[in-house]
């Protein structure tokens, strides 16, 4: 079954990972239509895949040879498009950094789970080939994570083009820790550092704690930094002794994933490195799960729960940095 696609909001990756994505699964999807706030991007997809342009992601929801909105940028949108992909009865595959309150994230899940589409949250850290083989890797030679340390910066971005890297990221890396332990975290606290315009933050630092209720500190600790304090002329220091994105101390040893295919790891052994550039691209291992989620008769919304989840404790850890206190999760 190939799907039809309509792109709503080109996004920053979209040369990078979802349009070589979709080339390579022509046999697969389709797409379509597409709309962007900025009507230069809408057309440039166009030409790429000879898809029709609209300028409202409602008109395009709508139409009858759509099968399932891409929603890759949330721009100005925010979430008002998936609320409209519900209302048509189009599945949903969400890449864009929408910033909810809880009781916006909470009503957003009951309306999609109402409508019975298939939604999946993209959540690239899951799927990558690095952190699979590191499952694996917990299950049979490392065995219970202890510490995790995450961490990612950016180069410094204006803030006034709508786009929240900060909460894109700090959403994406809570969900990977959740993944990686298996479990949810009991409590959190969190500080930030403000940028020199003195109106937002250049630095967020969040601590997970997954122990058990009222054992804090025996349980496995993810310390998650995200950063866009880099100026843009200083570009080249981010390759300077760049840290892994994920280093892990667990039972028996400690293992340095960088995404999205290398993983190095230690044991009594000694030192092992895998490189895993056989596997297929990120974009690629998300659209055919995508693809699968919408062919289910069964699980349509097969992370929903989790991208809700994660955004209830990003939330929760602002709440932490403002009050300057340990919230309970």
């Amino acid at each position: 079954m190939k799907l039809r696609l309509g792109v709503v909001g080109v996004g920053t990756a979209w040369d990078s990972r979802h349009s070589p994505a979709l080339r390579a699964l022509s046999d697969r999807f389709e797409v379509c239509a597409v709309c962007d706030s900025v009507q230069h991007r809408a057309e440039y997809v166009s030409r790429q895949f000879d898809a029709v342009v609209h300028d409202g992601f409602r008109v395009l929801t709508n139409r009858s040879d759509i099968d399932a909105v891409l929603l890759l940028s949330a721009d100005f949108y925010g979430d008002t498009p998936i609320h409209a992909a519900c209302d048509a009865g189009k599945a949903v595959y969400c890449a864009a950094a929408i910033d909810l309150q809880d009781e916006e994230a909470s009503a957003l899940r009951q309306r999609v789970k109402e409508s019975g589409i298939a939604f999946m949250a993209e959540f690239p850290c899951r799927l990558s080939p690095a952190t699979l083989r590191l499952k694996e890797l917990l299950a049979t030679k490392l065995g219970t994570p202890r510490l995790l340390f995450c961490n990612r910066r950016r180069v410094s971005v204006d803030k006034s083009d709508n786009y929240d890297y900060s909460q894109r990221d700090l959403v994406e890396l809570i969900d990977w820790c959740r993944y990686i332990v298996e479990s949810e975290p009991t409590s959190l606290t969190a500080t930030a550092h403000q940028s020199a315009n003195g109106q937002d933050h250049d630095y967020f630092s969040l601590s997970l704690d997954f122990s058990a209720q009222g054992e804090i500190g025996t349980g496995p600790l993810a310390v998650i930094g995200c950063g866009d304090y880099v100026p843009k002329s200083l570009e080249e220091s981010l390759s300077y002794r760049r840290p892994a994105d994920l280093k892990i101390v667990c039972e028996r040893g400690i293992a340095f994933v960088n995404l999205p295919n290398t993983i190095a790891w230690f044991d009594e052994a000694g030192q092992h490195q895998e490189t895993l550039d056989h596997e297929r691209p990120v974009g690629e291992l998300m659209l055919i799960h995508f693809h699968r989620a919408v062919e289910s008769l069964v699980l349509k919304s097969s992370s929903l729960e989790d991208a809700h989840r994660a955004i209830l404790i990003a939330n929760q850890s602002k709440l932490s940095y403002q009050q300057g206190t340990r919230v309970i999760c």
